[in-house]
């Protein structure tokens, strides 16, 4: 159930520790906003010097009180921290909000001061937030601990930026949305954003979870959370870049960045991840609509042609589809307008709605009604006969009234139907579209951002949860290739047959045991095929000799694999590796492999271990899918067989704590199986 944060959000008395009159002092803005609970519960506020403070009597201590304290804000300098959250913890208090700066962010010093306070606040059965955060608020219950306003709402926004927070509230307001809580995550010293997530699925007043993060702490919890909470959560985040893979040592740890670990949590949890501010209000004025599409089919609707094919484009780039409309369809919107209107979809009007702006509440309905129509995007004048008002010669009048009233059909039969309909106007501000707005209908003053809207109404793709990751094994003590190698054996990978040899006598003596072509392999070398460590197709015994004369005199390796050559014939090469994040713990990915696999760039992600039904999903997802059906005369590969492959070693590295990456590469799969040909481990 997640920890108990009811003191956070709905204390029973609220103290401001560092309250005061000067207004360059966050103590002050804190004050100011905590009073706003009209009588709520009891506040008090406390500076060291005594007086008063914004009119009221301020005490001295927090032990001057005279009675319990159940939340403390801590706003003081942070040589004062310590003694403060301690005599709050003993006049009771069961929560603290540490405004105070100067802990981890500073160094290994302050980190040190930090966990020492988080651990006196466990120890005493309390919560804490922060240190180094803005505060928090809570709509539902009154409670205001922030510096700024914030307009009520269904959204918590857990944020790692003050900043970040006035800008959503700015962008928040044309669509209607407002805040349910608002918390700082700061330094998340004891309350971390996994507990907050986890405590806002559950709360009523919220409907949807926005977070903006930079430090998950954890991830993979973040992750299960999300997947848990059962409400819309849309994340922003930054620093996914690729900084992560510079030091990589493998293929997967290469071709593991950030973003492909934050994006593979995000879709395995159900997360709608967003890059920009615009683009997490454009995702919650859509998702907190509690639509949701039957299919990604969109009919757009337009009033004039360069919107309408825009509009299409932008819905189709969103991975969204623009279908011709059914005949019958076309008939309905043929009979309601005029000769030179198109039917087919797009939908354009043509100017019909400036002889009557009913037409556009009409088609509208008509589309809204159609089978194959999932959603509707209606893009491009209205809004402007209303904003022009009398300004349209002598009937911008009646245009403007003809034009809400038809905002008040639109209204209506959008609240009788379960489809999404987003619109796009040029004037978004206009009484019209004030009218479609105030009635939930999405409205949006860029074409890319109705598209975008419409994809978070689209049907969810499968979510596959996170899936439990395995009891630790016991550890791996070598890394080497035959190491490797023999524990995914044990796992239950199959490779083909191969044995160590040191010189010529073991080289000749491993012929005895399996006929050839053969394969040489030098050991002790991360990369074999750049160091030229590996040979291929030996025929026989003596061409074997031979290249292991060569090899040898160039590489001087100390020993060196004589394997059974795989039968390369209608095979297709995959990759399969695991790459342990810091944040996230084990992250797969497969994709197309052999030589080429960092050029191609053909991969897909998962949290590991990935079971063998999502496998099926990630392989069906590469560009180079088609490859695994058989092309140009070549029969399909054993796609069933190569997913409970990617099982195996996913579930095994992620047992293997001890391991920062490992890969197979390649993965042969043929009509008949899969056979691993190359492995590779790193230990952390």
């Amino acid at each position: 159930m997640g920890r108990d944060l009811s003191a956070l959000f709905d204390p029973v008395s609220v103290a401001v520790v560092g309250a005061s009159d000067d207004p360059a002092k966050y103590g002050h803005a804190i004050a100011a906003q905590a009073l706003r609970a009209n009588g709520r519960r009891p506040v008090h506020l406390v500076n060291r010097r005594g007086g008063t403070v914004l009119g009221r009597t301020a005490a001295t201590s927090l032990s001057a009180i005279g009675e319990p304290v159940d939340l403390a804000v801590v706003s003081v300098p942070a040589a004062g921290f310590e003694d403060a959250a301690e005599e709050a913890l003993r006049c009771g208090a069961r929560a603290i909000v540490a405004i105070t700066a100067g802990f981890a962010e500073t160094g290994d010093a302050g980190r040190t001061r930090q966990r020492a306070v988080a651990e006196r606040v466990r120890a005493a059965g309390a919560v804490m937030v922060g240190p180094n955060c803005l505060g928090l608020a809570d709509n539902t219950t009154d409670l205001f601990l922030a510096s700024d306003t914030f307009t009520p709402g269904g959204v918590a926004l857990l944020s790692q930026s003050g900043n970040l927070a006035l800008e959503l509230q700015l962008r928040f307001r044309p669509h209607g949305l407002g805040f349910s809580r608002f918390v700082s995550l700061g330094n998340q010293a004891d309350v971390t954003l996994v507990d907050l997530l986890t405590d806002c699925a559950r709360h009523e007043g919220t409907r949807a979870v926005a977070v903006y993060a930079e430090d998950f702490t954890d991830g993979r919890a973040f992750a299960e959370a999300a997947a848990a909470a059962g409400k819309p959560v849309v994340l922003l985040t930054g620093g996914r870049g690729d900084a992560s893979a510079r030091s990589a040592q493998s293929h997967t740890g290469a071709l593991t960045t950030s973003a492909d670990v934050v994006s593979a949590a995000c879709r395995d949890a159900g997360v709608e991840l967003v890059a920009t501010p615009r683009e997490l209000t454009v995702a919650l004025a859509a998702s907190t609509s509690g639509r949701r599409a039957a299919g990604r089919r969109v009919a757009v609707l337009t009033d004039g042609g360069g919107h309408g094919v825009i509009a299409a484009d932008a819905v189709e780039a969103a991975g969204l589809t623009v279908p011709e409309l059914h005949a019958s369809t076309r008939a309905r919107l043929r009979a309601g307008l005029w000769e030179q209107s198109a039917v087919a979809n797009p939908v354009d009007l043509a100017g019909m709605g400036e002889q009557n702006p009913g037409s556009y509440a009409q088609t509208v309905a008509a589309l809204l009604a159609a089978e194959e129509v999932d959603s509707v995007l209606m893009t491009g004048y209205f809004g402007g006969y209303a904003a022009a008002g009398g300004g349209l010669g002598g009937g911008g009048t009646a245009l403007a009234h003809g034009e809400q009233q038809a905002a008040r059909m639109i209204a209506d039969r959008h609240r009788a139907t379960a489809k999404p309909l987003v619109v796009q106007s040029m004037y978004p501000e206009s009484p019209s579209c004030r009218t479609l707005a105030a009635a939930g209908i999405p409205v949006f003053a860029a074409t890319e951002d109705a598209a975008r809207a419409l994809t978070a109404t689209a049907p969810d793709a499968p979510r596959p949860g996170v899936a439990p990751l395995p009891p630790p094994a016991a550890p791996l003590h070598e890394s080497g290739y035959l190491q490797t190698r023999r524990a995914l054996e044990a796992a239950g990978l199959p490779f083909p047959a191969a044995r160590e040899i040191h010189d010529e006598t073991e080289l000749l003596a491993a012929t005895g045991e399996f006929g050839g072509p053969y394969v040489l392999k030098a050991l002790h070398l991360l990369h074999k095929s750049d160091a030229g460590g590996v040979a291929l197709g030996l025929a026989g015994p003596g061409e074997l000799l031979a290249a292991f004369r060569e090899m040898h005199a160039r590489l001087g390796a100390p020993s060196y694999s004589v394997e059974a050559m795989a039968d390369l014939t209608d095979g297709v090469e995959l990759i399969v590796g695991v790459n342990r994040d810091p944040r996230f713990g084990p992250v797969a990915m497969v994709g197309l492999g052999g030589v080429l696999a960092e050029a191609l760039r053909d991969t897909a992600f998962a949290l590991a271990p990935v079971p063998a039904d999502r496998a099926l999903r990630l392989l069906r997802g590469l560009r180079t899918a088609v490859l695994l059906d058989g092309v140009r005369g070549r029969p399909a590969v054993d796609i069933t067989a190569a997913a409970a492959a990617v099982e195996t070693i996913t579930a095994f590295a992620a047992a293997h704590l001890e391991i920062a990456e490992i890969e197979v590469n390649p993965l042969l799969v043929s009509p008949h199986g899969v056979l691993a040909l190359d492995s590779r481990a790193v230990l952390a």
